[in-house]
């Protein structure tokens, strides 16, 4: 009987089940290190958290994190790879199949991004961009070509699919419009993260009825049917 029978009654693992739970390990710590590195820089901000905080987190040592990721600016891109980047596909996917209205098509997208991004961890990356992107001009660039753009271009192709199916009004700016429906939703996160903590109570956002609101107010302004024609041409830019 082996030794290790002996203590604990099982047999030692064969040294190809050994291997095989290393490789296993090995394969998971990328992973586990962006998790690890999206809570830090959610809590502390980037450049606040540093690489040993991040490998400590995940259960490896320092320079483990950097057999994988060069630097913390490498680590902060997996991070929004992982977590918002490679969310374009599956949304672009949805685009081109629904078969709903345009207007049902901005509610679904602002919900759908809620409920994916918005209302995770994942989130906290908008808040942090927006304190610390100055200072960070290389993760800042790189945000900008895997966030923001592919969302801009998203959210034209849904407005100009509502006017070229007459269902959207034709003479729309559409270079600024987008932000009509970008900022919304920057401020709902803003809430979350950062202003919430300064709302009282009894005025708790609920996403899904701001949303709702927003959606209405986008589609149907807030000017009164009736007033809509006293009004037309009086205010201009």
């Amino acid at each position: 009987m082996s030794l290790s029978k002996f203590i604990t009654g099982k047999s030692a693992p064969k040294p190809e089940e050994a291997t095989s739970k290393r490789e296993r390990r090995k394969e998971a710590r990328p992973g586990e290190l962006v998790d690890a590195a999206l809570d830090l820089f959610v809590e502390k901000g980037f450049a606040a958290t540093r690489a040993e905080e991040v490998a400590a987190r995940a259960g490896v040592s320092k320079g483990t994190l950097f057999l994988y990721f060069q630097s913390k600016e490498e680590l902060f891109k997996a991070v929004i790879r992982d977590n918002i980047s490679v969310r374009f596909q599956e949304w672009n996917e949805e685009y081109e199949t629904f078969e709903g209205s345009s207007a049902e098509l901005i509610a679904y997208c602002l919900n759908a991004w809620w409920q994916r991004v918005g209302a995770t961890k994942a989130s906290g990356i908008t808040k942090l961009m927006i304190s610390e992107a100055r200072n960070f001009p290389e993760v800042t660039a790189f945000y900008q070509k895997e966030v923001i753009e592919p969302g801009q271009s998203l959210i034209r192709r849904i407005l100009q699919r509502g006017i070229d199916r007459g269902e959207f009004r034709a003479d729309i700016d559409l270079d600024y419009a987008i932000y009509s429906i970008v900022a919304p939703m920057i401020f709902l996160i803003m809430s979350k993260h950062s202003m919430g903590a300064c709302l009282a109570h009894d005025m708790e956002i609920s996403p899904a009825k701001y949303i709702a609101s927003q959606v209405d107010i986008i589609l149907n302004g807030v000017v009164a049917p009736a007033a809509k024609t006293k009004t037309k041409g009086q205010v201009k830019s």
